[in-house]
């Protein structure tokens, strides 16, 4: 008897989750947009669907951006651009409190779909989340939270939909449009600065800008789709869930700039010091080598031993040369060999190289680097009169 009971209740279970797949003419399909965070994570803002069916007392949201930390070799991968994220779904209120919890706006746009085209995207989002599909492999630039948001409704939706982009009228490079959200965040646009190659220096085109969480919204609002009596704008209604709420930017002298100024500074002074004495602080030298050829070290392995779309062709070596990790241990030498003369002066060739690759956009490198790219060249002529 027991059995017979369970087996029936297994049956009723099934029947209502069979049911709650069928979405109610109140269902609505919306993306969310969110706002920037204070972290260098949730710098460029999120986006995620929203699914709503009050009838079934659904709200739930499907969340592209979120990765596992837990996984094998995850901190492995993450270094050599494997980056494997995911598909994770939530309440919509959950999703809230932790948006709230971080001062963060958020806005909605519902789009202006039918009961069966909502229920497409919604049966592809619930699919796409089961642990065999949930997976993608991770791009930055190319393939993000936010660029799913449009590839998911032109897979399900295909030719209906159409996004012109005519709400783009600059001309960024990738660098740029990193730069707009990095204001604020001097040492993580150094960073990434640093890290990231040539690459990002080309004119981004219009689809390119939908790596951002912001121009997804205004794709979505400039969107239409085509219905079988007529086109009408893909979003019908626009909600503004949490405003944010302004807070005092914290001030620091402590910026890159000012930081490899006084670097520079501290260079020139020694060597004055030095060229007044007629001595070497080979302290200062060795240091100038070690720490500039290991630098160039992490630029050369992001390049080539890497899986990262983005830190290709990276002229940062010019001024952060690897070899000068080994040759560093020459400069400890009260006489410096002959051939390091020559040395020298190639390293201020690269300099100036590194210089008519700026002037030309080619690179594009951080300005923090300018007297400090200064500084260097003039050590470098020093130690090769020395």
């Amino acid at each position: 008897m027991n059995k017979i009971y369970f087996f029936f209740l297994v049956l009723l279970v099934s029947f209502f989750q069979l049911t709650a797949q069928q979405l109610t003419q109140k269902a609505s399909i919306s993306v969310v947009t969110c706002g920037p965070g204070n972290e260098l994570y949730s710098t460029f803002g999120h986006s995620a669907f929203r699914v709503y069916d009050p009838n079934l007392g659904l709200d739930k949201i499907y969340n592209y951006g979120t990765f596992d930390f837990n996984a094998p070799h995850f901190y492995l991968n993450f270094a050599k651009g494997k980056l494997t994220y995911q598909l994770s779904t939530s309440s919509f209120s959950r999703f809230l409190r932790e948006y709230q919890y971080e001062n963060r706006w958020v806005k909605t746009q519902e789009l202006a779909l039918d009961v069966n085209e909502a229920q497409l995207i919604f049966n592809f989002l619930e699919n796409n989340a089961k642990p065999e599909n949930k997976a993608y492999q991770y791009d930055f630039f190319y393939d993000n939270c936010s660029t799913k948001i449009e590839d998911v409704i032109k897979i399900v939706l295909k030719e209906k939909v159409h996004f012109n982009n005519s709400h783009i009228t600059s001309n960024k490079t990738h660098r740029d449009l990193i730069a707009d959200y990095t204001k604020n965040q001097k040492w993580a646009k150094f960073g990434i600065d640093l890290a990231l190659g040539s690459v990002i220096d080309k004119k981004a085109s219009k689809d390119d800008y939908k790596f951002l969480p912001d121009y997804i919204y205004k794709a979505f609002d400039n969107a239409t789709i085509t219905t079988q009596n007529s086109t009408t704008a893909l979003v019908k209604k626009r909600i503004t869930i949490l405003e944010e709420r302004k807070l005092d930017e914290p001030f620091s002298i402590l910026i890159p700039f000012t930081t490899f100024l006084c670097l520079a500074l501290l260079i020139l002074f020694i060597t004055y010091k030095n060229f007044k004495s007629n001595k070497r602080s080979k302290w200062l030298d060795f240091t100038l080598y070690f720490s500039t050829g290991l630098v160039g070290i992490v630029v050369l392995l992001l390049w080539f031993a890497t899986s990262h779309t983005a830190t290709y062709r990276n002229f940062n070596f010019l001024w952060a040369f690897a070899p000068n990790f080994l040759v560093a241990i020459f400069l400890l030498k009260s006489k410096l060999p002959i051939w390091l003369r020559f040395y020298n002066l190639f390293l201020i060739s690269l300099l100036v190289v590194m210089v008519v690759l700026w002037l030309l956009k080619i690179q594009v490198f951080n300005l923090a680097l300018l007297p400090f790219i200064l500084a260097l060249a003039l050590r470098y002529w020093y130690v090769i009169k020395k």
